[in-house]
């Protein structure tokens, strides 16, 4: 097996986003290299480009994605050559107490918060000098090597392009509904922000049983799409009279509020909008210093829990081949979540969208 030269989207802190040739080299041990043939366009790698979680490495952004095995490393057991893969980006180590537990969803013994493979290193490289996967992955290219754990096969009739979003948005979404928070038949939920995390956390609550399902976005069109996928209620979410908005659609009030943005304001209204006794679930990411102050007596005082949430409390392995089946089988209706095919380069400009909550999820595709 030799080494690639590929097509990879590279944010550096100098030249920010700028499409380059690198080498990719060949799978070794427990690694495999997989032909990327779609890979969404996540507000988490806009973190990463807008400086909320800085680096001074150079970086391929993206993780979410779903291809072809073209190669193996000589330990690899599970997979072979022509696999159809999802990517995670949080390849359990299989040895850390959390993953000896089952919680493999906060496993403490992989690098891709460093940017790393297991072996601390990178396959990837331009004229010599090291370029580093954004979480471990670096999707946003031809092709990438990824440790085993993080390919995950699922079936040959799922689309790339849906294989890409259970592969993150999809997987936080619903494991949100499912996992972390274990919605059950009749609850009443909230969504608070609609991008793709809060449209998938629709589905997954739709899927649950949940009612009514009300999401909330400045956006009308997030808001249309949200009852595409099954919202009862779609309410603005900077309406003067949102409270009663909500007391209108939800007579006894709302068991969750999932908060699918992660800015501070947003986390605060969520733990006020929800019932006593019922759960605000954190699936949001946040600039790497926000602080939300929070009034702990009324929090105590009415029994109100807050979850945190990581990757939908997923175990890659189970919940991604299970997320493809439900989608197959006419369960989840993920292709409304898919926005406009792009080129590698379009990315940059889908990173602008994103900003500014133009448009659907946009996926890269390639030929």
């Amino acid at each position: 097996m030799t080494s690639l030269s590929i097509q990879a989207l590279v944010h550096s802190p100098a030249d920010g986003l700028t499409v380059h040739e690198l080498t990719l080299r060949a799978p070794r041990g427990s690694e495999v290299r997989v032909q990327v043939k779609a890979s969404g366009v996540c507000h988490s790698d806009l973190h990463l480009i807008d400086g909320d979680w800085p680096s001074d490495e150079r970086l391929v952004p993206g993780h979410e994605a779903a291809g072809i095995v073209e190669a193996v490393g000589e330990d690899v057991t599970g997979l072979v050559v022509g696999d159809h893969v999802v990517l995670s980006w949080f390849p359990p180590c299989h040895a850390c107490a959390a993953c000896l537990r089952g919680e493999q969803w906060l496993c403490t013994g992989n690098m891709c918060n460093e940017h790393r493979l297991p072996d601390g290193g990178t396959a990837l490289s331009q004229d010599g000098a090291e370029v580093y996967p954004f979480i471990g992955v670096g999707a946003l290219a031809e092709y990438v090597v990824v440790p085993e754990a993080a390919a995950i096969k699922i079936p040959d009739a799922l689309p790339f392009a849906i294989g890409a979003l259970i592969g993150c948005s999809v997987a936080t979404g619903v494991g949100a509904v499912l996992n972390t928070a274990g919605v059950r038949p009749g609850q009443a939920a909230a969504v608070l922000g609609c991008g793709g995390v809060g449209q998938a956390t629709v589905a997954g609550l739709v899927l649950a049983g949940a009612d009514p399902v009300v999401a909330i976005d400045l956006s009308a069109d997030r808001l249309a799409l949200a009852r595409t996928v099954g919202a009862t209620h779609a309410l603005p979410g900077d309406a003067p009279d949102l409270a009663a908005a909500i007391a209108q659609a939800a007579p006894d009030g709302l068991d969750y509020v999932f908060e699918a943005i992660g800015r501070v304001e947003t986390i605060n209204r969520a733990i006020e909008l929800v019932n006593p006794g019922g759960a605000v679930v954190l699936e949001g990411l946040t600039p790497l210093d926000a602080r939300v102050p929070l009034d702990a007596y009324a929090l105590a005082a009415e029994g109100k829990r807050l979850l945190g949430c990581n990757y939908g409390s997923s175990v890659a392995s189970r919940d991604f081949p299970a997320l493809a089946e439900r989608y197959l089988a006419g369960e989840l209706p993920l292709d409304a979540l898919v926005g406009p095919a792009i080129t590698l380069p379009g990315a940059i400009d889908a990173f602008e969208d994103m900003r500014h909550a133009r448009g659907g999820r946009a996926v890269v595709v390639f030929d």
